[in-house]
């Protein structure tokens, strides 16, 4: 049966290769590239499951459409959503594609960005205060975006806006239509703050709250206009009369300074058909700095100057990766996925720029300070294509980490696990250079210290699994409450692995073989009578009743189901084979995983980009079409890494949607990876696990100077399956490689045809590494 289900590949998807040797597009890749890409959801029942819960919208990749630099935490982007009175996904994005109005554009803000400030927003006519924002209906057509770039007309008030920015400053050009009342509106947040009209072309406020350690941008702003106002009044909210309607609000004409709940001002223009108005902004920790940061960065008005600047630096990012064939959707999807993939982590501090630190100090970066990675997230794949792409960034990247765990005594984790061994295990085993040993004294603080981040560690040492609690009457999934004992066992398994790789690396023999064991206690929650991985309580006992099939967001599983978690052994993905009883179990396991359809009673938001039991949009088991490769059955990668490239990115009718949450470059690094034909399974590995690349050459210039290319020949939507491989000349029967065969360059050849080739890539000594070895007796 799934061979059926893999080969189904859409003739309308993103998963067709093109015929023959395609000349290279003319279209140079920043040009091919759309950061609307991921703003929007799937729309095909079947891909969905039973998502969202009621009163939610079906979650897109919640990625902003907004203009920025590569990996500036500076971002000019549009909303139309006012997270200001609800989350209605659960998180503070600013964009969502269905959304028909506009509510403002932002000129900074964090990773979501809903909650940046201020908001701005061209109003022509009558205006009302935040959060009642002015809203105008947007012309779809119109809107557009681009690396660096965003436009769209304001339906409603016959207005252009354009967005461009630099690395610490936005800019915004609006083009009114005649009228004596061309507005702008300017406002902090709910949580307010103080905004002050300058003079007759400055606003300048300071937003309240904030964390500067993870903000560089600074609660403070100023931004400057093209043109002195007309006229200017100031705001705020009035909560205290809040409902009542007349009274809401405090609206004071001439009045420079104002305080509190959406404090803001207004700003009116008297202007002819197709005038302009650009408004520059930029944020800093003090007015001076944001002001110094305006003028250094934006000293004039030449919005296409400011642009031409962005759009090179984003060429230079994806200019790094050719690809030759495919269609012009795949080129736009890679392209895309490419472009998002630069979404974290958000640099802080160019060296020699001030910056707060985790300990709340002002500091001077020696290097490029970036911030936080959300290791369980892009650890799993995107730290890797960094690591490929620009190895000395990923350094900055590993400094800074390091930085911030000596400021604040352990080192970062992410959500969920602690994952930051990934990122230093795998760049050692690539060749990076840096102090791995002072690494390791916060790694291992972070997975010996039952007062640090790791929860529920001391349980996790004594008896080598978390247990969960169950409440009365038993959680009906997917219930919230929990310690999601199972998925974190074998999230801190994986840790405990790649742990024992830095210490053996390091002569620490007892830490290695100390931390070899605990890699072992995935084993402890996998009930072989049932045959997955199952939450126990406090005595030892397997939780009853358990249905496999049922997501839990943190009771035993986290945001996944049991069939989703089975797969969460990249480390040793032999040792699971063996607890599932060899191959053929094994084989037939991950098929009936990819075909047994999903009838979960329980809502989950995040189990959407459904392939039978299979779930896309969320990371616990976006490795497991890649396991294949170890049970001698990679035919089977293949056709699922193309049916799920052409069928979770792009396949609604916008052609933007995204299977779940991008998670700051989550999703689209496995777009952009699979496309290329090869995965990581294991980022702590320097191991590469072969797909099936959709274009008939890749060339990826690596940030060593070398080139890795990648040619399929004869490649084609149908030929979807090696038939057979050579690597620099010399035949390749593995379905895997390692960083040392690419790591002075190199070029895989690969021979597509229509059906499988059984016997490639099968033997089992081709199989990638494992933590246990093939034909080991466990105990």
């Amino acid at each position: 049966m799934l061979v059926a289900l893999a080969i189904s590949v859409p003739a309308s998807g993103a998963g067709h290769a093109r015929a023959g040797n395609a000349p290279p597009s003319a279209v140079q890749s920043v040009d091919e590239a759309n950061p609307l890409v991921g703003t929007a959801p799937l729309d095909r029942q079947e891909l969905i499951g039973n998502a969202p819960p009621p009163g939610e919208p079906l979650y897109s990749g919640m990625t902003s459409p907004g203009a920025s630099l590569p990996q500036s935490a500076t971002e000019a982007t549009p909303v139309n959503l006012n997270v200001d009175l609800s989350y209605p996904a659960g998180v503070g994005m600013s964009y969502y594609y269905p959304r028909p109005t506009m509510i403002g554009f932002t000129g900074g803000g964090s990773t979501y960005g809903g909650q940046a400030s201020p908001m701005i927003m061209p109003v022509v006519g009558d205006w009302t205060v935040p959060p009642d924002y002015a809203q105008s209906y947007y012309d779809k057509a119109s809107e557009k975006a681009s690396p660096g770039y965003y436009t769209v007309d304001l339906a409603t008030f016959h207005t252009k806006v354009e967005l461009t920015a630099t690395q610490r400053t936005s800019l915004m050009r609006f083009t009114f239509p005649a009228s004596h009342r061309s507005n702008v509106i300017i406002n902090l947040r709910r949580p307010g703050g103080d905004m002050e009209v300058v003079d007759d072309h400055t606003i300048r406020g300071v937003a309240a709250g904030g964390r500067p350690e993870r903000d560089s941008d600074g609660s403070w702003f100023v931004a400057e206009f093209s043109r002195p106002f007309a006229g200017f009044g100031t705001f705020r909210a009035d909560h205290d009369h809040e409902g009542y309607g007349i009274g809401d609000a405090d609206v004071q004409q001439d009045r420079r300074a104002v305080s509190g709940s959406y404090a803001g001002a207004y700003v009116t223009f008297d202007t002819k058909a197709g005038e302009q108005v650009l408004v520059k902004i930029a944020h800093g920790h003090s007015a001076d700095e944001a002001e110094q940061r305006l003028h250094d960065e934006e000293p004039d008005w030449d919005f296409e100057r400011v642009h031409a600047k962005a759009r090179e630096a984003w060429a230079q990012i994806l200019d790094r990766v050719e690809v030759t064939g495919g269609t012009p959707k795949q080129r736009m999807l890679f392209y895309s996925t490419l472009y998002h993939s630069f979404a974290s982590p958000r640099l802080l501090a160019r060296k020699g720029e001030h910056f707060t630190g985790a300990d709340g100090k002002v500091q001077v970066a020696g290097y490029d300070r970036y911030g936080p990675v959300p290791f369980w997230d892009t650890g799993r794949n995107q730290i890797v294509l960094l690591m490929l792409l620009e190895p000395k960034v990923v350094q900055d990247i590993m400094h800074s980490e390091l930085d911030r765990a000596r400021e604040r005594g352990y080192m970062d984790t992410s959500f969920h696990g602690d994952h930051a061994v990934f990122l230093y295990d795998g760049a050692w085993q690539r060749g990076i250079p840096f102090d791995y040993a002072a690494a390791y004294d916060y790694l291992r603080k972070n997975a010996t210290d039952p007062k640090g981040p790791r929860g529920y560690l001391a349980e996790y040492m004594k008896n080598g699994w978390i247990s969960d609690i169950v409440p009365p009457g038993n959680p009906s999934p997917p219930y919230a409450g929990g310690k999601a004992g199972a998925a974190t066992t074998l999230e801190y398994a994986w840790d405990d692995h790649a742990l024992a790789d830095v210490a053996s690396r390091l002569g620490k023999i007892d830490d290695a073989q100390m931390f070899e064991r605990r890699a072992a206690n995935y084993r402890n929650v996998f009930d072989p009578s049932v045959g997955f991985m199952r939450g126990r309580t406090a005595d030892g006992q397997w939780i009853s009743p358990f249905d496999p099939g049922e997501p839990y967001y943190n009771f035993m599983m986290k945001e996944a189901s049991g069939w989703s978690t089975l797969w969460l052994v990249p480390h040793d993905v032999q040792g699971l084979m063996d607890l599932l009883g060899g191959r053929d179990a094994f084989n037939a396991k991950l098929d009936a995983f990819f075909s047994t359809p999903y009838t979960a009673k329980g809502i989950c938001r995040d189990c959407t980009g459904l392939i039978g039991q299979y779930v896309q949009g969320n990371q616990p088991d976006q490795q497991a079409a890649y396991l294949y490769a170890w049970s001698g059955q990679p035919w089977k990668t293949q056709a699922l890494a193309r049916r799920i490239l052409a069928e979770m990115y792009g396949s609604d009718a916008s052609g933007y949607a995204f299977p779940g949450m991008d998670d700051q470059g989550s999703t689209s690094s496995w777009y952009v990876l699979s496309a290329m034909g090869f995965y990581p399974v294991d980022p702590s590995t320097p191991d590469y696990i072969l797909g099936s690349p959709i274009f008939d050459q890749v060339r990826l210039h690596m940030g060593n100077g070398k080139v890795l290319e990648i040619d399929a020949l004869n490649n084609s939507t149908r030929n979807m399956y090696i038939q057979s491989a050579t690597l620099n000349g010399k035949p390749w029967n593995k379905p895997w490689f390692s960083q040392a065969d690419i790591a002075e360059g190199a070029k895989l050849v690969l021979t597509m045809g229509p059906e499988p080739n059984k016997s490639w890539g099968a033997d089992p000594d081709d199989a990638p590494p494992s933590m246990t070895p093939r034909n080991a007796k466990l105990k």
